[in-house]
Order: C-alpha cells, then sequence, then structure tokens
C-alpha cells in the first residue's frame, strides 16, 4: 500500500535498527556532573530501576560520587548502547561524531536552538547532524528532545521531572510516540492512573529517527499492543504511509492527534519543531490511506489507544450491545453510538428471554437495556446481563455507563468485563461520573478486562473506529493490497506534457485545458473559439442551439466572477447580444487581458454539478479534491481530498463522503448520477495530476455535468508550475 516517495526519502529504520538505542544494555552520560540540578544528573537519577550499566563521561572528574568517570566516549569499557549527550549545543556535533567513531548504537541530543528557531544557519547545523548519522549509521534522537523510555526494562532516558511510572516492568502495553517532550511524558502520567506504556519517545526536531520510524520500532516489538502519536507535522508523508503499513501487516492499531490543524496552529508547530504543518484535509487523507485512526484529541488519544490495546484483534460480531441501570445513560450511549455509525442491533429472542432473569419487568429487554435501579439487589443481575448481551453473536462489544461508584463498584465493573472477555468480547465502561480518585478506579482502568473511559462520546468513538478498521480488514483480506491500474492511453502523458509545454500561458485557456485533460479520456464538450458577434452566430448554428458562451483570457480564470458566461442562447440575436456583453465585460474587469475571442459551445443538458479540482502541494505532492460544483462549492466547502493517484473505488469512496452526496442519487426527481462513471473520471483526472506534477501547480474542472451516465466537463483551468 505504500506509495512512492514525494521526496529523498530514506529507508524506514526497523526494530534491529533502533533496538541498542531504545533497548540498550549499557547507558552512557556525557556531561556528567556532581551537580544534582543538572540534566545529566537528573538523567541518571531516572535509572534507579534501569537493569543495565550505566558509564558517567566528562573528562574533568575521575569519579562522580561513588562511580568511576571517564574522559570521553571512546575510553569505556565498552561501546555503549546508548550515549546521552548533556553538553552544550556548541559541543553536540562534536560528541556525535566521537560516538559515531567509538561504535556507539544511537545518541540522545538534548539540546536545543536548531531548526525549531527557522533561522538557515541553524537549519544547516541540524542538517549536519543528520547527514552524520546517515553517513556513519549512528542513530539519533533529537535535537531538542527529552528522550525516550523504556517500561519493558525499566529505562527512562530523560531529563524531565514528569511522574511518569517506572518502577513496574511492563510486558505488555502501549508505545507512545510524540514530537512534543513535555506532551509526551505528560501523556505518560496515564501510567499513574493504570495506563500500561511500553515506551514513551519524545523525537523533538528529529534530524534523524521520526515519528515514522519509532511507529515501525514498535510495529516490530512484542510488548506493544498498540501505537498512540501525538504529530505536529513532517517533511516526508509517504514515510508516514510506509510506518502504517509496517503497523497494519504487524496488527498494531495507530491512534493519532494530529496537532496544528488550524491556521495559527499550524504556524505554531512550525516555530515549535521545525517541522511542516500541512493542510488538515491533506493530513487527514495521509492518515487514512496510512490505516492510521485519528482523534480530534488529546484526552481521547490514551483511551482509544488502551482501548486497542485491550480489546480482540478482530471482533466477532457487527454491533454494540449496551446496558445500564439508567435510562438515560442508556440513551445517552444510544447517541453516540449513531452519531459515530456504531450498529446497535436489536437481541435475538433467546438474549432477551436470558436477560428477563435479570432485568423487572418495568425495565427492558432491548438494546440499549435498562436494568433499572434494581440491578444492584442480585449480585447475579450484572454480571448474568453481561453475560446474556455477550453470548449474542451480533455484538462484538458490551457498553455499561455507570453513574455512580460504591464499595463494590470496582469489583462489578470487574465481574462485567471478566464475563465480556470469557466470551470473547471486550467489555467496555464510560464512566459519567466527577469523582476521579473513585476508590478501586485505577485498578478497573488498569484490568486487562475492561476498556474504561471517562467518556462516553469517547467509548463509542473507539468502539466505531474498531469495527470500521475491522471491515477495512476484511476487505483487505478479500481483494489484497491497494492496487492502482492505469486507466488512461499509454501515450496520455507524453501528449499532455507535449500540449501544456506548448500553451505560452502560465494559465492554460479553458479551450487547451480541455484538449489536454481529452488525453486522459475526460470527456469534454465540444467548442468554437469565434472572433465576432456573426462567427459566434455561424458556430452556434453549426453547433446547434441553445449553447453557452464564454469570453477566452488566459487572464481572466474565473469567469463566473467577471461576469464574461452567457448560457441557454436560442436565437442569432441572444448570440449577437450575448458577445457583445462578455467582451464589454471581459473589458470592464480586466482592461489589460490577453483576449483570444469568445468560446461557443453547445449548452450541456441539465444535471448535477460536480467541482473536481487538484493542486501540487510542496509537502504532499499532487493532492485530488471533489465536491458539489458549480458557484456553491466556495460557500458550501463540502469537498473531499485524497493523495493523487487514486483507485476508482477510493474515488467513489470520496463521492460517499460528501454530505450533499444525496445529489448523486435522484433528489427530488433528478437522475441519479453514474457514480461508478463519475469515479472513473476522478480517477483520470488524479492520474493526470500525478503524471504532471513536474509541470502543473493546480487543476479546476468546475462543473462536470452529470446526468446519469452522461457525464461531461464545460469548464476547466489548468495553472502551469
Amino acid at each position: 500500500m505504500t506509495v512512492p516517495s514525494r521526496t529523498n526519502s530514506r529507508p524506514i529504520y526497523r526494530h534491529k535498527d533502533l533496538k541498542r538505542l531504545f533497548d540498550p544494555r549499557s547507558i552512557a552520560i556525557i556531561g556528567a556532573t556532581p551537580n544534582p540540578k543538572a540534566v545529566a544528573s537528573a538523567t541518571i537519577g531516572h535509572l534507579d530501576h534501569y537493569d543495565g550499566k550505566v558509564f558517567r563521561i566528562n573528562a574533568k572528574y575521575d569519579k562522580i560520587g561513588e562511580h568511576p568517570c571517564y574522559p570521553s566516549v571512546k575510553d569505556l569499557p565498552e561501546p555503549a548502547d546508548c550515549v546521552v549527550i548533556c553538553v552544550p549545543k556548541e559541543a553536540v556535533e562534536a560528541s556525535v561524531i566521537e560516538c559515531a567513531k567509538a561504535g556507539v548504537g544511537g545518541v540522545v541530543v538534548y539540546a536545543s536552538g536548531y531548526a525549531e528557531l527557522g533561522k538557515p544557519e541553524l537549519v544547516a547545523e541540524q542538517r549536519r547532524l543528520g547527514d552524520i548519522a546517515r553517513e556513519t549509521g549512528l542513530r539519533i534522537l533529537g535535537p531538542n528532545c527529552i528522550g525516550f523510555a523504556n517500561f519493558a526494562h525499566g529505562t527512562a532516558v530523560t531529563f524531565t521531572r514528569g511522574d511518569v511510572k517506572s518502577d513496574e516492568i511492563i510486558t505488555s502495553g502501549i508505545g507512545l510516540v510524540s514530537q512534543s517532550g513535555a506532551l509526551a511524558f505528560s501523556i505518560g502520567q496515564a501510567s499513574r492512573r493504570g495506563t500500561r506504556l511500553s515506551y514513551v519517545v519524545a523525537g523533538g526536531n528529529s534530524c534523524d529517527i521520526g515519528v515514522p520510524d519509532s511507529i515501525a520500532y514498535m510495529a516490530d516489538d512484542p510488548s506493544v499492543k498498540s501505537i498512540m502519536v501525538v504529530l505536529e507535522g513532517m517533511d516526508d508523508p509517504s514515510r508516514l504511509i510506509e510506518a502504517g503499513d509496517i503497523a497494519w501487516a504487524a496488527g498494531k492499531p495507530v491512534v493519532l492527534c494530529k496537532l496544528g490543524v488550524s491556521n495559527q496552529g499550524a504556524e505554531a508547530a512550525l516555530s515549535h519543531s521545525g517541522s511542516l504543518a500541512g493542510s488538515p484535509a491533506a493530513y487527514r487523507a495521509l492518515f487514512e490511506r496510512s490505516n492510521i485512526i485519528v482523534v480530534e484529541d488529546l484526552e481521547a488519544l490514551t483511551e482509544t489507544a488502551s482501548f486497542f490495546a485491550k480489546a480482540p484483534a478482530r471482533p466477532t460480531g457487527a454491533g454494540v450491545g449496551v446496558m445500564a441501570v439508567s435510562g438515560g445513560a442508556a440513551v445517552f450511549a444510544t447517541d453516540k453510538a449513531e452519531k459515530y455509525g456504531a450498529l446497535m442491533p436489536q437481541p435475538h429472542e433467546h438474549t432477551r428471554k436470558a436477560l428477563e432473569e435479570f432485568i423487572p419487568d418495568f425495565g427492558s429487554t432491548r438494546n440499549p437495556a435498562d436494568l433499572t435501579a434494581m440491578a444492584g439487589r442480585d449480585p447475579k443481575n450484572i454480571p448474568g446481563s453481561a453475560r446474556a448481551l455477550a453470548l449474542d453473536e451480533q455484538y462484538a462489544a458490551v457498553v455499561w455507563p455507570q453513574t455512580s461508584w460504591n464499595p463494590n463498584t470496582a469489583n462489578e465493573l470487574m465481574q462485567f468485563g471478566g464475563e465480556c472477555e470469557a466470551l470473547g468480547k471486550i467489555g467496555c465502561v464510560s464512566w459519567l461520573g466527577g469523582w476521579v480518585g473513585a476508590p478501586g478506579l485505577a485498578e478497573v482502568e488498569a484490568s486487562p478486562k475492561v476498556a474504561f473511559f471517562q467518556s462516553t462520546d469517547r467509548c463509542l468513538f473507539a468502539l466505531a473506529a474498531w469495527l470500521q478498521r475491522d471491515a477495512k480488514r476484511a476487505d483487505f483480506e478479500k481483494n489484497g493490497p491497494r492496487k492502482l491500474v492505469r486507466l488512461s492511453a499509454p501515450d496520455a502523458k507524453d501528449k499532455a506534457a507535449k500540449l501544456i509545454n506548448a500553451s505560452k500561458n502560465a494559465t492554460l485557456t479553458e479551450r487547451e485545458a480541455k484538449e489536454v485533460l481529452a488525453c486522459y479520456g475526460v470527456p469534454v464538450v465540444g467548442e468554437k473559439l469565434t472572433q465576432s458577434a456573426d462567427e459566434a452566430v455561424q458556430a452556434a448554428t453549426t453547433l446547434g442551439m441553445p449553447v453557452a458562451m464564454k469570453v477566452e483570457s488566459p487572464d481572466i480564470p474565473h469567469k463566473t466572477e467577471a461576469g464574461v458566461i452567457r448560457l441557454n442562447l436560442k436565437t442569432a440575436e441572444e448570440v449577437k447580444a450575448a458577445y457583445a456583453a462578455v467582451m464589454a465585460n471581459a473589458n470592464k474587469y480586466n482592461a489589460k487581458a490577453k483576449i483570444n475571442g469568445v468560446l461557443v459551445q453547445p449548452m450541456a443538458p441539465s444535471g448535477t454539478e460536480i467541482m473536481v479540482g487538484g493542486k501540487v502541494d510542496p509537502l504532499f505532492g499532487p493532492l485530488i479534491i471533489t465536491g458539489l460544483g458549480g458557484v456553491l462549492v466556495e460557500l458550501l466547502k463540502d469537498t473531499t481530498v485524497e493523495l493523487a493517484p487514486i483507485t476508482t473505488g477510493e474515488a467513489k469512496a470520496m463521492l460517499g463522503r460528501l454530505k450533499g452526496k444525496a445529489a448523486l442519487e435522484g433528489f427530488r426527481g433528478s437522475e441519479p448520477v453514474d457514480q461508478d462513471k463519475l469515479a472513473d473520471v476522478i480517477a483520470r483526472l488524479a492520474e493526470f495530476l500525478a503524471d504532471q506534477k513536474d509541470l502543473v501547480a493546480e487543476l479546476d474542472v468546475n462543473p462536470l455535468i452529470c446526468a446519469g451516465s452522461r457525464i461531461v466537463a464545460v469548464d476547466a483551468l489548468i495553472i502551469k508550475k
């Protein structure tokens, strides 16, 4: 499923490439000091539970406390697997080179003041560190980072004082990757409330090891069950797709929160981490292509990743069952299930009969099941209801919105989860109360039997994402990996490129653009260029009335705003008047515009108007965009985006994600659009963009007029790079 690199990409680092750094048998600290407030001392202090060797390096000291201190990394009794560089920025590069020569596995660079400041000379310094890494094979985490933690071996290589639990060996948990160090170790504090973490990796500026490398490393690590990512930006999206493929093949769900989705947020991401922030729509397309689950809020990240670490790899049903002791809580869960598309089928008759044993007559044995406040009167009611729902093959999970907490609640929740687990289902609890420190709550959250959420909304989102991921997996198993099939003629690329290069205009005229797109099999309306009103009448007579008329000018790309279009002209008099009007408006709009004449086109039959556009983004490469067309596209902002090229199936899925998709299905008596044929046209336009990405900056086909299987482009715009 990997697409070709959009930049000079390097291969993804895998587990074997990063094992010495992230799972070291020995750690050395360059810049060790007796000063207890130094970052080197803080790093050593975090290694109390580390089970390997720790070396101190500083030429100023023979010993620090009771420990020997070595003058340089080359003087160590053995090559260190991991070296932490705790020296001023000016000394970092020399230390990195020294580590490379000494056979070190990898280094952690804390120092800041590199590309995050945006100055060319500092960007160049960071680039030199990356060059050293690639030339020598030394792996570098940072600069401008606060390190990592490997809880499988009690290893916390960081100077942060964040209260991350590192005194317990975790054999199975969540891997956390973050460009933001403070957020990484802040989120890592979830370990104190029962969340089981295998790794925390804070990559900072990522001159060498980036987010995709850390994802791939964790995908290969048996101690990681799911991976959560905090992403600010990146300089090579194709590497994230490759990392997503690796995690997908390993069966490791990746849950990601993207920071910098607003315009101001994107600017903050650039100044903070020295990484590029692209458009939100392009990032969403990237994550979809990478099989990554996206959460909108940081608060949802840990709970969603924890759910995926606990849930069965494959759900055994297609829906969700809900049980509650509060009718209101049950309805609330149902609302959230509908919001995220999680199915809640009604129970089978045998399930309802089983529930009747535990639910009074004034309750409900439907889905959601209302156990009423009587549930606590008999200790069999809660586990019995959970078992009855979990036995129903329709349900992959059972949800219990919990409304109150008493001394027995933790035990009841454990029983609930145990009943579900015993039947191969996942029991999910959404805690609706505000008592954060309720007795036993942390133990419930830590339990592998219970997926615990502080929000019903986040609970149902996670369940829906799990079920949708499984549907995607089933499709993958049935149809195999993504296959791109070339749709256009073998010579389409060369013919189109020749036409683009032949145009003397920076923006191709509509006539030129449609000639280019016709090379790719895109259906375009015919036309004639005229230089007088009489020629326009003759052309209209030849083509057949009614006709449309438009000024042709490379300097007037958006004709509607300029008032240089006239439609549905049925007589010679109307054609003559239209010619005069559009020429006058063109001169009024831009007196200096080069005007080639007036295009006369057969009036296309009425139908649904679709816009297909695209651009070649400096970060993401070719992007294809589609939405409802005509003049409403700017107003409605109902569009979907994909990385080009795309398959016809992906093009059809783009149409299915439009809010106004009902317009394609025969809305209010209009003829339904042949969506398979429309998807074919969209995929051909995406193929054009991918082929001509070195020649073209933007594409706009607006509108495609669609009526049944009649699909025709009546206007087109191509802007050269």
